[in-house]
């Protein structure tokens, strides 16, 4: 597991104040939203606050596959590393 995938759990951890897991119970291809790690809207906008302030990188909500970054903690790292190289 690459350090920024457990640096992106710590994060949704600390940011959503999901106090009862760990970085290991949270699967790098585990769904985020709905039946996976049952993160909301609400969840959806503080997270991605937090990885624009933790990153310094701009995220655009209306952005049609904005949606699909923040679908598991590998795509979530894949645009992170993306937007970094940019």
């Amino acid at each position: 597991m690459s350090d920024l995938n457990t640096h992106i759990k710590q994060l949704i951890i600390d940011a959503l104040g999901l106090e009862d897991i760990s970085t290991d119970d949270i699967g790098d291809e585990q769904t985020l939203f709905g039946e996976g790690l049952g993160l909301d809207s609400v969840d959806a906008l503080e997270l991605g606050l937090a990885i624009q302030k933790t990153y310094g990188i701009k995220i655009d909500a209306d952005a049609k596959d904005t949606r699909n970054h923040f679908s598991n903690v590998a795509s979530l790292a894949a645009f992170v590393t993306a937007k970094q190289a940019a």
